[in-house]
């Protein structure tokens, strides 16, 4: 990995929700923080302007004025309702690529997104390029994988893969090589929720492999933006489901708090893996 880059004044950090745009915050404090209406970040005290989605044009622009040359999009958004009384003439010029693209998925539509920060200029930059140590290279990061659990982790990478070629999640619980719950719209805690809820009926062998919370980019996915992400709260809803552990593609997946996501699956008596 690369040492972690220097505190830039030319950045903006595009703040969703969850716990990473604080994170980058700290890496790069001098970076300006910009949040969309109704998506507030966890930043505590920081100052952060809000903006609506109605009015980028006038943000790219004030993002220009400013001496902004770079943005890097942190945290999850989901899609936002659109006012149409509250767009300005210009970015009403952008609604067809918007919505064009996002019929065809969301992977599609922040690709557009990237596409118009850098028709305006403006170069769109990884969380993992401000904060390198949010990725984990190869290797068992906590507890042991026995042969069960990888056989259930590369069952469930090839249904991931699948997924995302489909630009739906980027997850999947398998347990003894049946696939009990894949990741959709509502995210990686709502599909750990419907396993820990139904995990007796689930799991064909009660005395069998427990399952396995896989997490992977998109195939072909632009990683500059939406890479899946772990934390402790993860570790935390993957033991309530009765899993064995978690594994997650090797330089693809954010690990929001390494020493505590670390520390949590100890405790929990899990697994955390980061497969290659």
């Amino acid at each position: 990995m690369t040492d972690q880059m220097p505190p830039q004044t030319d950045t903006a950090l595009i703040c969703g929700q969850g716990a990473l745009p604080g994170l980058l915050a700290i890496r790069a404090p001098e970076a300006m923080l910009v949040q969309m209406e109704g998506f507030p970040a966890d930043l505590g005290d920081c100052p952060v302007q809000s903006f609506r989605l109605e009015r980028l044009v006038p943000l790219m622009e004030q993002l220009l004025d400013r001496g902004i040359t770079r943005v890097c999009f942190a945290g999850a958004v989901r899609r936002p309702r659109i006012e149409p009384e509250f767009f300005d003439a210009r970015t009403a010029t952008l609604v067809p690529r918007i919505l064009t693209a996002m019929q065809s998925g969301d992977d599609a539509a922040l690709r557009e997104v990237i596409a118009i920060f850098e028709d305006w200029g403006l170069s769109v930059v990884a969380a993992h390029e401000i904060a390198p140590d949010l990725l984990a290279s190869e290797g068992v990061l906590a507890g042991a994988v026995t042969e069960a659990d990888r056989a259930d982790a590369a069952r469930a990478a090839e249904i991931v893969a699948a997924l995302g070629a489909l630009d739906l999640g980027q997850g999947a619980v398998v347990a003894q090589g049946l696939c009990l719950a894949v990741e959709t719209l509502p995210g990686t805690d709502a599909m750990l929720a419907f396993v820990a809820e139904r995990v007796a009926a689930l799991r064909p062998n009660p005395k069998g492999a427990r399952g396995v919370l896989y997490k992977a980019p998109k195939p072909g996915q632009d990683r500059r933006i939406d890479l899946p992400a772990i934390g402790p709260e993860t570790i935390r809803n993957a033991a309530a489901a009765g899993l064995a552990g978690i594994a997650i593609a090797a330089e693809g997946v954010l690990i929001l708090d390494h020493a505590a996501t670390v520390a949590a699956a100890d405790a929990a008596g899990l697994f955390l893996w980061a497969r290659a």
